[in-house]
C-alpha cells in the first residue's frame, strides 16, 4: 500500500454511535429500466474467502473484541496482516517495523486472537523487502507448527514493483538489484523454506494490475515485464498470484473481466505446466478516489459493484485497504461528509487543526454496509450467473443458490433519480408473490428487509443496494446435476469441440446436454447432444467465446450451468495475406506497436488494412506508414504513394502509438482489402 494512504496511530481511537442519517430522495423516476438475468450463464462459484480486509499494526484496536464482531457482522472471512507497505519493514518476532510505527497490542498473536473471532481465515504477508527466507519460514513454524493456527495463504512482499526499480520508490528493498528477477529467484527461495516446514501452505507472488502502472514496462537489463519475469522463474514455486487495485474512480468495473482474464493469460503463457493451479487474490482494493467519497454512498456502491464483478471472475478473495484508515480530506459528497478515510470503521481521528472529527470509534462507514450487504446476496457456495441493465446508471449481479432461490443485486448510482426496474429471468422462474428485499440507501445506518414489488417489477431509490432473495416456482429436488468444467479443443477460427465431464442423474435419466453462448445478459444456445462432446461452427476468426453446459433429463428438468468456458478463436490457418502484430514497447497506458504485412496472393496494387479496437478505453494515438483514420473503434489504414504495390510474397511494416485507459486487449483480427488475414503476435 503506497505510504500516502498510512495513518498515524494517534488518529486511531473512541467509542462506537450511528453515522449519519439517511437522505432522503427525490421523487424524480425515470422510465422503467430492463434488467436481464441469465442463469444458463454462469460465472464463479463464491468462495469461502471471499469477503476479506487489511488490518495494519499501526491501528492500535486492531485486536479489540469491538473490531472482531463488527467485521464478522459484515461478514469478513479473511483479514491480512500485517498491513500494506509496513509488511515489507516489519518483523514478525519482535513485533518492530524500523522506520514505521506499531501500535501496542497489534502482535502477530493478538491479531490470530481477532481473526479467530471474526470466524475468518488470515493472509500473511511475509516481509520481502527487509527480510529473508528463513524469518518468513520462522514464522509458518510459529503460526502453524507451535500455535497450530493452520494459516494457509502466505504472501511474499507487498506490491514489491514499487521498489524504485521503475522510477518511484515506496516500498522498502534493501537487495542491491531490485529487478523482477531479483524477487522472483528469492520468491522461489522463501517458497522452498516455507513449505519445507509445512507443505499445506499456498504461497503467492506479487504481480502488476494489467494497465496500472508499472503493468507491461520493460526496464533496462529486464527480460520482460514485471509479470513476464515472476511467473516464468517463480510459477512452479506458487499457488496465486497477488494484485492490487485503486481505480481512483467510481466507474472502473467494467474493466474488471478483462483484467483478470489478461492475467490468467499472463498466468498460462509464463507459468509453465499445470499453470492452471494458480489462482489470484486482490488482496487490495480501494475505490482510490477521496474526491468522489471513499466512505460515503459513491464509495459503498463502487465496493459492492467491484466485490460481485472479481468474484463473479473467480478472483478467490477480495481485500478491502481497510479496517481503519484515518481521516484524509474532508468534502461533502452527496448530502454527507467524507472524511477522506480509507477505512470501514472510524478512528474518531480529527484534522490537524481539530477542526473537524470522525464520528466516535467503530462507526460503520457506507463500505462496511456495502460488505453487509454482500454478506446478504453471495453467500459461499453460490453461484454466480449472468446478469445486466440498459441503463448505465444501475447495474445488476446475481447468483444461483444451493436448494434453488436465486439473488439478484441492484445498484442505482443515479444520485437524484429513482428507477423502476423489470426484470426478466431467462433459465429461471420465480415463484409469485413479493421477494424479500434488502435495502441500502444514501446515508442509511442500516439495511432494511421487507416484501414489496414483486420479482418481476421493483423501484431502486437514488444511490441505493438492493438485493432481492426469490424462490424458485417449483422446487429443484431430483434434477440432474451440473456438468463438470468444460475444455476447448481443437480451435480453428470458426471451430471448436468443447468436451465436459458427465452430470449425475437425478430421479429421471439424463436426456442431453446443451450448450448455451453468452452474448451480453442473454445466451445463445448453440446446439445439444445426448453425449458429452460437441463441435461447434460457424465461429467468427479472433472472437473470445464463453460457454455453459446444462443436463436436461427425460421430464425437462434442468441441472444447473456448468462452469463457465471461456476459449478464443484463432485467426484463418491459410489466408490470401498475413498480419502480425507485434509491441515495441509500453508505458501503461499507451505502446508502440508495429503490424508486418505480407501479401500471400495475387499482386496487389493498392491496399487497405482495416482492424478494430476490442474495448471503448482504446484509441489511436499516431500512425506512420500509411495514411491512418479511425471512426470510433474502428481504424483503416491505406497505402502511402510508395508502398502500395505488393508483389506475391512482399511485405510492408506500418506502425503506430495506441493509447489505452484499461486492461489493453490487443486487436487481432486484421483485414487486408476485406480479407481477413492469417495473424498473431510476433
Amino acid at each position: 500500500m503506497p505510504r500516502t494512504l498510512l495513518r498515524a496511530a494517534s488518529a486511531l481511537l473512541l467509542t462506537l454511535t450511528a453515522l449519519n442519517t439517511p437522505t432522503a430522495y427525490a421523487d424524480d423516476t425515470a422510465a422503467p429500466v430492463e434488467v436481464t438475468v441469465n442463469a444458463r450463464a454462469a460465472l464463479a462459484t463464491v468462495p469461502e474467502t471471499g469477503i476479506g480486509a487489511n488490518h495494519a499494526i499501526w491501528d492500535t484496536h486492531l485486536g479489540s473484541d469491538e473490531t472482531a464482531d463488527r467485521l464478522k457482522d459484515a461478514g469478513v472471512k479473511l483479514l491480512r496482516y500485517p498491513g500494506g507497505s509496513y509488511s515489507d519493514i516489519y518483523h514478525w518476532a519482535d513485533h518492530t517495523a524500523p522506520g514505521g510505527y506499531v501500535a501496542p497490542g497489534t502482535d502477530f498473536d493478538t491479531f490470530m486472537r481477532g481473526v479467530r473471532r471474526t470466524g475468518a481465515q488470515a493472509m500473511v504477508t511475509a516481509n520481502y523487502g527487509t527480510g529473508t527466507a528463513e524469518e518468513a519460514a520462522a514464522w509458518v513454524r510459529h503460526a502453524n507448527v507451535t500455535k497450530g493456527y493452520g494459516i494457509t495463504y502466505w504472501e511474499i512482499g507487498n506490491e514489491n514493483y514499487g521498489n524504485g526499480h521503475y522510477g518511484a520508490a515506496w516500498e522498502a528493498d534493501d537487495h542491491p538489484d531490485k529487478s523482477p528477477a531479483e524477487y522472483a529467484r528469492h520468491v522461489v527461495a522463501y517458497s522452498d523454506a516455507m513449505k519445507a516446514v509445512d507443505p499445506a501452505i499456498k504461497v503467492g507472488a506479487v504481480l502488476t494490475t494489467p494497465a496500472n502502472w508499472p503493468d507491461a514496462i520493460v526496464a533496462e537489463g529486464d527480460a520482460g515485464s514485471w509479470n513476464e519475469v515472476v511467473l516464468s522463474t517463480a510459477g512452479a514455486k506458487i499457488d496465486f498470484v497477488i494484485l492490487h487495485w485503486y481505480p481512483g474512480a467510481l466507474d472502473r468495473v467494467g474493466h474488471v473481466p478483462d483484467m483478470i482474464h489478461l492475467t490468467r493469460e499472463q498466468i498460462a503463457r509464463h507459468a509453465g505446466p499445470d499453470a492452471g493451479r494458480i489462482s489470484i487474490a486482490m488482496t487490495e482494493f480501494n475505490t482510490g478516489s477521496s474526491s468522489n467519497g471513499t466512505n460515503t454512498q459513491p464509495g459503498a456502491l463502487a465496493a459492492a459493484d467491484s466485490y460481485a464483478t472479481l468474484l463473479a471472475n473467480g478472483v478467490f478473495t477480495v481485500d478491502w485497504w481497510n479496517v481503519r484508515n484515518g481521516i484524509g480530506a474532508v468534502t461533502e459528497v452527496e448530502g454527507h461528509t467524507d472524511y477522506g478515510d480509507f477505512g470501514l470503521l472510524s478512528s474518531a481521528a480529527c484534522t490537524s487543526d481539530g477542526s473537524v472529527c470522525e464520528p466516535p470509534l467503530n462507526t460503520p462507514f457506507a463500505p462496511y454496509y456495502a460488505l453487509r450487504m454482500m454478506r446478504a446476496f453471495a453467500r459461499p457456495g453460490d453461484q454466480f450467473v449472468g446478469a445486466a441493465t440498459d441503463e448505465p446508471a444501475l447495474s445488476a449481479h446475481a447468483v444461483r443458490r444451493p436448494g434453488g432461490d436465486l439473488a439478484v443485486l441492484l445498484i442505482n448510482t443515479s444520485s437524484g433519480t429513482s428507477h423502476p426496474v423489470t426484470i426478466d429471468y431467462e433459465g429461471y422462474t420465480p415463484a409469485a408473490g413479493p421477494p424479500t428485499v434488502l435495502t441500502h440507501t444514501n446515508g442509511a445506518t442500516s439495511i432494511t428487509t421487507t416484501a414489496t414489488g414483486s420479482a418481476t417489477a421493483q423501484t431502486l431509490p437514488p444511490l441505493s443496494l438492493t438485493t432481492l432473495v426469490l424462490h424458485p416456482e417449483s422446487p429443484e429436488a431430483g434434477h440432474p446435476g451440473a456438468p463438470g468444467q468444460p475444455t476447448a479443443s481443437n480451435v480453428t477460427a470458426t471451430t471448436a469441440t468443447i468436451t465436459w465431464p458427465r452430470a449425475t442423474a437425478g430421479s429421471r435419466p439424463i436426456a442431453k446436454y446443451e450448450l448455451h453462448h453468452r452474448l451480453g445478459a442473454v445466451s445463445e444456445q448453440l446446439g445439444e447432444t445426448g453425449g458429452t462432446s460437441f463441435a461447434v461452427d460457424n465461429l467468427k476468426p479472433g472472437t473470445r467465446y464463453t460457454v455453459n453446459v446444462i443436463a436436461r433429463d427425460s421430464g425437462g428438468g434442468l441441472s444447473w450451468s456448468s462452469p463457465p468456458l471461456t476459449f478464443t478463436t484463432t485467426t484463418p490457418a491459410t489466408s490470401s495475406c498475413t498480419a502480425r502484430l507485434s509491441i515495441q514497447s509500453d508505458w501503461a497506458s499507451g505502446y508502440v506497436g508495429a503490424i508486418d504485412i505480407t501479401n500471400d496472393g495475387a499482386p496487389v496494387n493498392g491496399w487497405t488494412l482495416t482492424f478494430s479496437w476490442p474495448r471503448s478505453w482504446q484509441s489511436l494515438g499516431s500512425g506512420w506508414g500509411g495514411v491512418w483514420t479511425e471512426d470510433g473503434r474502428d481504424v483503416k489504414v491505406v497505402n502511402e504513394s510508395g508502398n502500395g504495390t505488393l508483389a506475391t510474397g512482399a511485405s510492408t511494416s506500418i506502425g503506430f502509438v495506441g493509447d489505452y485507459t484499461g486492461p489493453n486487449v490487443l486487436p487481432s483480427v486484421f483485414k487486408l482489402n476485406g480479407t481477413v488475414c492469417t495473424s498473431g503476435p510476433m
